[in-house]
């Protein structure tokens, strides 16, 4: 059973690609894919792209093309909900679309056809992904301290909502009502980032098991476009490198 590995940046899986046995590169929709076995795994590796359209796009290319059964998003995200701090591990419980709005025929949110504003994500990729980045975390995540800007504490672990949205959440002003506006739905949000709430979407159209991991490289305000490229180069790529590698050893054979 092969595995699909996604990000969004060639930075995001820089470490998974050293890692690839017997890499194979192949090229399909306007994207280039690594074929190749991590621990013993059959895996795929590919760069979505950035958003949701080029995301889906590659999702349905590794459904359709390479006939994986299930898949994996690794990379970064914006830090909106309570509690969650830079440097911290949220794990999407499920996914919206923060800019969908097909009101006031549909609910704000909901996607039309599937009567339901969020897509979740598979429960036992989940609980292996947990259990990954909580295994990492308490071997590692301390010595990252000195890598995070205004770390309170050692990094933790997160399960929860995230949202996607084709938009770069970058000023206070815009998090906090992001942040109020789902809240008044019932949609605590914890992070947001522009992929995995279309591949998701995807995920649950053929039938394919899904599940996220992101890690916060900002707080979605003011700062966020001076914090991104230096942690997503120097805390990120590591993070996903050691939690994706320990999650697939993880996967039964």
């Amino acid at each position: 059973m092969t595995t699909a590995i996604l990000s969004a940046l060639p930075e995001e899986q820089g470490g998974l690609m050293h890692a690839l046995q017997q890499p194979e590169q192949l090229q399909h929709a306007g994207r280039v894919f690594w074929r190749g076995h991590l621990h013993g795994q059959p895996v795929v590796l590919a760069l979505a792209g950035i958003g949701k359209v080029a995301a889906a796009t590659t999702a349905a290319a590794l459904a359709e093309r390479f006939g994986v059964a299930r898949m994996v998003f690794t990379g970064v995200a914006g830090g909106v909900g309570e509690g969650v701090q830079v440097g911290d591990v949220v794990v999407a419980q499920d996914y919206l679309q923060h800019d969908f709005d097909a009101s006031p025929i549909f609910p704000r949110w909901e996607v039309p056809g599937y009567g339901r504003a969020r897509m979740d994500c598979d429960a036992a990729l989940n609980a292996l992904l947990l259990e990954a980045a909580r295994a990492y975390l308490a071997d590692a995540g301390a010595h990252f301290v000195a890598d995070l800007p205004n770390a309170a504490r050692a990094p933790q672990v997160h399960h929860g909502l995230m949202a996607s949205g084709d938009r770069f959440v970058s000023t206070a002003q815009e998090s906090s009502a992001l942040r109020a506006a789902l809240l008044a739905s019932d949609h605590d949000v914890l992070a947001v980032e522009m992929e995995g709430a279309a591949v998701a979407q995807v995920c649950r159209d053929y039938g394919l098991p899904f599940a996220a991991v992101r890690t916060i490289s900002d707080r979605a305000d003011d700062s966020a476009h001076v914090d991104f490229a230096h942690f997503v180069q120097n805390v990120a790529s590591r993070y996903a490198d050691h939690i994706v590698q320990r999650f697939v050893q993880m996967l039964p054979k």
